[in-house]
C-alpha cells in the first residue's frame, strides 16, 4: 500500500510513501493531507465474515491492508490487541438500541472516555514499533505537535505518556476547553507530557502546528509528526468501527444500509466512515451534526465553505471553523486532481472561501451528505428529553448527533440510523447537570483527575514563542 499527499508529494521514493512514513510525517512535507493511491474493497462474502469476528479480529482484516509491508501480520495483531485492552467494554464498540431503528455506537468506553481512545491507543504503540524498527533498537526522540478541542488531547496523551521515543506538545484553546478535559491533560505527571494552553480558539490553536509543520527546518530539527486526524494513521483505525456497527446491524437481521450520524466539527471521524464506504461498507447517507459552528452544515447545503467566527458553546470539541480533513474530502471530490485541488486550497488561504464545486460535484456531495446545525438549547433539550424518555446521560457533543438524527427519522421514517456516542457525560458535568439536575458518575479510575495537581504552560497565539518553547519547555 502506497499514499501520495492530497497536493502531490509522493514520498521519498517519488513511487508513493509507505505507511511507515506517512506514520511517522503525520502533514506530508507540501502541507498537504495523505490519501492512500488505493482502496481494498470489501466484497458482500467479506462483510459476512464480519460478523463472526470480535472487534480486534475485524480491526486486524480492515486495516492489515493498508500497512503494505510495514508491519507484519503477528505484529499488527500484537498491537490491536494491546491497545484495546485498556478499555472497560469487551466489545470495544457496542451497539445499543435505542428504538427499533435508531442505534447508539458507544465510542466513550476507553481510557479517556472519548471516541479518540479508539484511534490513540493505537497510534501510540504505533509511533513506537516503527521507531524502534527503524532504529535497529536505538530509536531517536520523536516530538508530537498536536491541537486539541477537547478530546484529542487526553486520548494522545493517555497513548503516548511514559513513552522513551516520544514528546509530547499538546496545544489546546485557553478557557474553551470543559474542567475535566482540561484536567486529563494537566495532572499527567509523565515527563515526555507538555500541554500548552494558547490564548485564542481550536483553530489558532491548529494554525500554530500547521506553521510549525511548513517550517522544514524546525520540523527536522525537532523530528515533528502529527496525531490530529490530519494523520492518516489517527483515521485507519476509526474506519473499523463503522464495519462494526454494520455487522452487528447485519447479526440482528437489520438489513438495509445504514444512515450514520456523526456530531464533527473537524470532519475526521465522518471522513474514516466515508473511507470505508468507499471500501465497500453499504451507506445510506452520512448526516453532519453541527452546533452552531456550522462550516460543514453551509457547505452540504449551499455550497458555501467559508471561515466565520467560531462561538464557544457546551460541546467544545464541534467549535471549529475550518475543518482541516476536510481537504482529503476535497481532493477525492475533485477526482483526486492534485493541480486543482492546489488552486482550492491556495484561493480558501487567500479569501477565507472555497470556489464552489460546479453542479454534478455539489449533486455527489448531497447525495453522499445531509447536515444539521443544532442550537445550544436545542442540545440541552435533547440531554434532558433521552434522560426523560431513555433513562441515559448523554454528554452534549452526542446529544447534537441525537438531536439530528431524530430530524433525519422525521423525515425518513423507514431509515436504520447509527448515531456516534463520542463521549462519556462524565467528560461535561455542568452541561449535564443543567439539562438533567443529574450530576454524571465520573468512573473510580479517573477521580483522582478532579483533584490531582495541574501542570501546563501558557503561550501567546506566536509562532516564535511556541518554537522556543519547545526546544527549552
Amino acid at each position: 500500500m502506497r499514499y501520495v499527499s492530497t497536493r502531490g508529494y509522493a514520498g521519498q521514493s517519488g513511487e508513493g510513501a509507505t505507511f511507515a512514513e506517512v506514520t511517522l510525517d503525520g502533514l506530508a512535507p507540501d502541507g498537504g493531507l495523505y490519501v492512500p493511491l488505493a482502496h481494498p474493497y470489501f466484497d458482500t462474502h467479506t462483510l459476512d465474515k464480519f460478523t463472526r469476528l470480535s472487534y480486534q479480529e475485524l480491526a486486524f482484516e480492515v486495516m492489515y491492508p493498508f500497512v503494505g509491508e510495514d508491519l507484519s501480520a503477528e505484529t499488527l495483531k500484537k498491537l490491536i490487541q494491546k491497545a484495546y485492552s485498556t478499555f472497560d467494554h469487551a466489545e470495544v464498540a457496542p451497539l445499543s438500541n435505542l428504538t427499533e431503528n435508531h442505534h447508539l455506537l458507544e465510542l466513550y468506553h476507553g481510557p479517556t472516555l472519548a471516541f479518540k481512545d479508539v484511534a490513540l491507543q493505537f497510534l501510540g504503540l504505533l509511533l513506537d514499533e516503527l521507531l524502534e524498527q527503524r532504529a535497529d533498537g536505538h530509536a531517536a526522540q520523536l516530538t508530537v505537535l498536536g491541537a486539541t478541542s477537547g478530546d484529542t488531547g487526553p486520548a494522545a496523551i493517555e497513548g503516548l505518556k511514559g513513552r522513551d521515543h516520544v514528546r509530547i506538545f499538546m496545544l489546546y484553546p485557553h478557557g474553551r476547553v470543559s474542567d475535566f478535559q482540561r484536567r486529563q491533560m494537566t495532572t499527567v505527571k509523565a515527563s515526555n507530557v507538555y500541554p500548552i494552553a494558547i490564548e485564542g480558539t481550536f483553530d489558532d490553536c491548529q494554525h500554530l502546528v500547521k506553521g510549525l509543520f511548513h517550517d522544514a527546518g524546525f520540523r527536522a530539527e525537532q523530528k515533528l509528526t502529527a496525531i490530529n486526524s490530519i494523520s492518516w494513521a489517527r483515521l485507519l483505525p476509526q474506519m473499523v468501527y463503522y464495519f462494526y456497527a454494520y455487522a452487528q446491524l447485519q447479526k440482528r437481521g437489520l438489513k438495509s444500509p445504514p444512515t450514520f450520524v456523526v456530531p464533527t466539527g473537524n470532519f475526521g471521524d465522518i471522513f474514516a466512515g466515508y473511507m470505508a464506504q468507499k471500501c465497500g461498507l453499504p451507506v445510506a447517507k452520512f448526516v453532519i451534526a453541527n452546533n452552531q459552528n456550522d462550516i460543514l452544515t453551509r457547505f452540504v447545503h449551499h455550497n458555501d465553505y467559508s471561515v466565520a467566527h467560531v462561538e464557544p458553546s457546551q460541546s467544545p470539541s464541534i467549535d471549529i471553523s475550518v475543518a482541516s480533513n476536510f481537504e482529503r474530502y476535497l481532493f477525492d471530490i475533485l477526482g483526486q486532481d492534485h493541480e486543482q485541488l492546489r488552486y482550492f486550497m491556495q484561493n480558501f488561504a487567500e479569501h477565507k472561501i472555497l470556489p464552489k464545486l460546479d453542479g454534478d460535484k455539489f449533486m455527489q456531495v448531497q447525495q453522499t451528505f445531509t447536515a444539521y446545525a443544532v442550537t445550544e438549547d436545542q442540545t440541552t433539550a435533547t440531554i434532558a428529553r433521552y434522560h426523560t424518555d431513555h433513562n441515559r446521560l448523554m454528554d452534549p457533543h452526542t446529544a447534537v448527533g441525537l438531536f439530528a438524527a431524530d430530524k433525519y427519522l422525521a423525515d425518513n421514517p423507514e431509515a436504520n440510523v447509527v448515531t456516534l456516542a463520542t463521549a462519556h457525560a462524565a467528560k461535561f458535568p455542568d452541561a449535564v447537570y443543567k439539562a438533567t439536575k443529574v450530576s454524571p458518575e465520573v468512573p473510580q479510575a479517573l477521580k483522582h483527575v478532579l483533584v490531582d495537581e495541574e501542570k501546563s504552560a501558557q503561550l501567546a497565539c506566536d509562532e516564535i514563542t511556541l518554537k522556543d518553547y519547545i526546544r527549552t519547555p
